[in-house]
């Protein structure tokens, strides 16, 4: 294709995903004096950070003094089921104090107490009020927030673009090809650091909590194609709290209700008006762990006790009317929107894929992949939530690793990487992905991208979903065997720059994470955090491993790895036995 048009772009650092993760990153490097080049999918400010409501957390002690660093990490690995990577949890609490005070300092807005102290709510699984707030659109300030550090150190952001390929002769990365999505020109991104920050794959999922083009695996698809490993895949969380109901609308099918509303006194009842959590945790209630609750739900809609649209309710309006708009605007707001005010009546849902816990394997030290020139940070990544995320730690991981990630990768920046040259080989590597974009656009077979995905969704759900068994995951593999078949009849409509092109690329990632997933799912014969193997179900001391996905010349390979121990300090905490008091709220 020697006629083959596209533009080059040079830059010491590329930044793949401009949510908080990337943006950073990017303000470490910046900081350091690195000039990066972030790249996002969407507008500038667009990402789904912003999706993120109900908090952020870090033990600062504003309303419990007793709290520390410690007894956040041992919370954590506890939800985890003890398959969290330690290190990265002791680091992400050690650092979390500090990055709130940085947020308020860059002019993050936190809701505070009388006497000014940033305010903390309670959040599932947590033994203190550790989850620091702006009312309910956390995620959406601190990106707010991010953005303006970013701009005032003038970092370089391109919008629109989507990365389809990571560049590498097989021993380390030089760079992405990929195109731009308003004017279907095709990008060669030289450099010898990339970074990935593009997210989870919850949207496999036909119920979910994430935009239909977000959160469809391209991070984690990427990295396995160049050589780096994943982990933990079979890990993901459903959310208590998705929306569901004819009522809604099929729009906000599975959007988000912040955990925030339960944080804040929300009480779970069935169709028979029986608040059904004292049946499953008479303790903790609806603060207990995500897991926990999602099954509660899910059991009580099996038994028949679930509403018409197959939900539950929840219901806030025992708390005072002007408090719930206080605390919850975001959330009053968006129902209001739809005819209901949940000040004064009940809302409908039911558990939705929300968040992915598995993702690449790195050095949380370092955001290391094991391939030279490959560094990964937030969602795209496992390690600090094991089997199951505490509520308020995917906004902290973000910041806390994300500043040690970029302050690394701007160590290792030398002065030949400010303008990296480009060789034949790597422009011959690259125009091979845009002449296979290309054909990809032309596709006129009968199928639209959008059936498939739609058929991979309801296959995880129903194969994979919040629980699982042998028999399930078999069906689902075969399942996706056919479902990839089918894709040799694509229709793509509109070329390079329609939503019809878009969800092909998106396609070809989710593909290839949805197999990853069902094989470690498969793989592991036990019940454990958010995996529930209803053949398997209880949880097995000899699983205590990490389940690592590789490529190799057959498919997949499957590897485990034994998880290492806490430090003596977070060890003791756990010892103390250290739990959260629903009652405190009532």
């Amino acid at each position: 294709m020697d006629d083959l048009e596209y533009d080059v772009v040079t830059t010491p650092v590329l930044v793949v995903g401009a949510g908080a993760a990337g943006a950073r990153v990017a303000i470490s490097l910046a900081e350091s004096g690195v000039d990066p080049l972030v790249i996002g999918k969407r507008d500038h400010g667009d990402a789904h950070t912003t999706w993120a409501a109900g908090g952020i957390n870090a033990a600062l002690a504003s309303l419990d003094e007793d709290d520390d660093w410690t007894i956040h990490a041992a919370d954590t690995l506890n939800e985890g089921h003890h398959l969290n990577d330690p290190d990265a949890v002791e680091l992400t609490a050690r650092e979390m104090p500090d990055r709130i005070r940085e947020l308020a300092e860059w002019g993050m807005p936190f809701d505070r107490t009388d006497d000014g102290a940033i305010n903390q709510r309670y959040f599932g699984a947590q033994s203190y009020r550790r989850t620091c707030f702006v009312g309910d659109r956390t995620g959406e300030a601190m990106l707010e927030t991010l953005i303006d550090r970013a701009r005032a150190l003038e970092v370089p952001y391109r919008e629109n673009v989507m990365i389809t390929r990571l560049l590498s002769d097989g021993r380390r990365v030089f760079g992405a090809a990929g195109f731009d999505m308003e004017s279907g020109r095709g990008l060669l991104f030289r450099s010898n650091h990339v970074v990935l920050a593009a997210g989870g794959f919850s949207a496999l999922y036909d119920r979910h909590s994430s935009r239909d083009d977000e959160n469809n695996g391209d991070a984690q698809a990427l990295a396995l194609e160049v050589g780096a490993r994943l982990l933990d895949l079979e890990f993901v969380q459903f959310h208590p709290t998705g929306m569901v109901g004819e009522r809604y609308g099929e729009e906000w099918d599975g959007r988000l209700v912040t955990e925030a509303v339960r944080g804040e006194g929300g009480r779970l009842y069935n169709a028979d008006d029986e608040r059904f959590m004292e049946r499953y945790s008479p303790d903790q209630m609806e603060l207990d762990a995500r897991d926990v609750v999602a099954r509660a739900i899910g059991r009580e809609i099996e038994a028949g006790r679930g509403t018409d649209n197959g939900g539950v309710y929840l219901d806030i309006t025992h708390r005072d009317d002007d408090y719930v708009r206080a605390r919850l605007p975001r959330m009053v707001e968006r129902f209001a929107s739809l005819g209901v005010d949940i000040t004064a009546e009940p809302i409908e849902v039911a558990p939705t894929a929300h968040y992915t816990m598995g993702g690449v394997d790195v050095d949380f030290r370092t955001g290391e992949t094991g391939v030279d020139g490959l560094y990964a940070v937030g969602e795209a990544v496992a390690g600090v939530h094991g089997a199951n995320r505490l509520g308020g730690n995917s906004l902290a991981e973000t910041v806390a690793i994300g500043k040690l990630v970029g302050e690394h990768v701007a160590d290792a920046v030398g002065e030949s990487d400010a303008d990296p040259p480009v060789t034949d080989a790597q422009r011959a590597l690259a125009e091979r992905e845009f002449g296979a974009l290309e054909s990809l656009a032309a596709a006129d077979g009968d199928v639209a991208p959008t059936t498939l995905l739609a058929d991979l969704g309801e296959l995880l759900w129903t194969h994979a979903g919040i629980l699982r068994d042998e028999s399930g995951l078999r069906a689902g593999l075969a399942e996706l065997e056919a479902l990839r078949d089918r894709t040799g009849d694509l229709r793509v409509e509109g070329g390079l720059t329609s939503r019809s092109f878009e969800y092909a690329v998106d396609l070809s990632f989710s593909l290839t994470v949805a197999e990853a997933m069902l094989r470690a799912a498969l793989k592991r014969t036990e019940s454990r955090g958010a995996h529930h193997r209803t053949d398997y179900p209880e949880t097995d001391a000899d699983w205590r491993v990490n389940l690592l996905v590789s490529a190799d010349e057959g498919g997949l390979a499957i590897d485990r790895r034994r998880v290492a121990e806490p430090s003596d300090p977070v060890r003791e905490a756990l010892e103390e036995g250290y739990e959260l008091d629903y009652h405190h709220l009532e």
